[in-house]
């Protein structure tokens, strides 16, 4: 649930709608991101990147980061957000949200939608005061494919009890593999009904996702490698252009949606998949 202060903070008019900056103006002003996943895979990609491009990055994991946070929990998001606050000085330019599990246990959506929704939450006043604030977060290939619609309600209605509680039901039955895909199906929509919003839009904020087919994380060769998964993993995400994702490709849209040169796109979730959206959905479905 949203707590009270951003409630509060949230119900302002932010009209007359902000301007965005003059690019040039801003292309010299150090800018401080926050990576969460930042200790493995995509998210420690996109740190590195952001650190060889000369920005500041306060990395968010629950180890190999400047704040050690559990994401699964209200507890950890509060105190992620607050360690944040601190260390930037309340200054937040840019969080990219890398922060996912991919278990087939309830922790998994409390993970994957809560501990990005609310901990952005947390930190929107900080990004509002930003001359070129910008979010982007990670959902995934697999939100395409089946849901479960009453987590998805859960999720979106910002229920975690509720979603844990069915998330719990669906591992218990044995589907527990729609956790990861309804957790990221849900983030996208979130995406999408919030970036318009006023306290996102008017007070300049770009909000973005990008959804990856197949990363060649340690975790996801070692599945590749398997008899017979590569096959099925294929089936699932298939990459005609490009093949499997290495984390460094991710990063770099991540890098761009949260630039200053982003001037204009929000609410988009822009599939970097090697073309398996564009056989899995079907032609008419936006």
């Amino acid at each position: 649930m949203m707590s009270l202060r951003f409630v509060l903070w949230a119900s302002q008019d932010f009209s007359p709608l902000r301007r965005s900056p003059n690019i040039h103006t801003l292309r010299d002003m150090q800018r401080t991101y926050v990576v969460t996943g930042c200790a493995s895979g995509t998210g420690a990609a996109t740190a590195e990147l952001l650190r060889q491009r000369g920005y500041r990055v306060i990395g968010v994991d629950m180890t190999s980061a400047e704040v050690l946070a559990d994401l699964s929990t209200p507890s950890g998001r509060l105190a992620a957000a607050e360690e944040v606050q601190d260390q930037s000085d309340g200054k937040v330019d840019a969080v990219i949200a890398c922060a996912a599990i991919a278990a087939t246990k309830p922790i998994t959506v409390s993970t994957n939608f809560f501990g990005v929704t609310q901990l952005l939450e947390a930190l929107l006043e900080n990004l509002s005061l930003r001359p070129a604030p910008r979010v982007a977060v990670v959902t995934s290939i697999s939100g395409l494919h089946e849901v479960d619609e009453t987590l998805v309600g859960h999720l979106l209605e910002g229920h975690e009890a509720a979603a844990v509680a069915r998330a719990q039901q669906l591992t218990e039955a044995g589907h527990g593999n729609l956790n990861f895909s309804s957790s990221k199906f849900a983030l996208g929509q979130w995406v999408r009904r919030e970036a318009a919003q006023t306290h996102w839009a008017s007070a300049g904020i770009a909000l973005n996702a990008v959804a990856p087919g197949t990363i060649l994380t340690p975790s996801m060769q070692r599945l590749l490698d398997l008899p017979g998964q590569r096959a099925f993993i294929d089936s699932h995400a298939p990459m005609p252009y490009g093949y499997h994702l290495k984390p460094a490709a991710v990063a770099r849209a991540l890098m761009w949606l949260t630039d200053i040169e982003n001037c204009h796109i929000t609410g988009q979730t822009i599939f970097i998949d090697g073309g398996a959206e564009t056989l899995l959905r079907p032609a008419r479905s936006f």
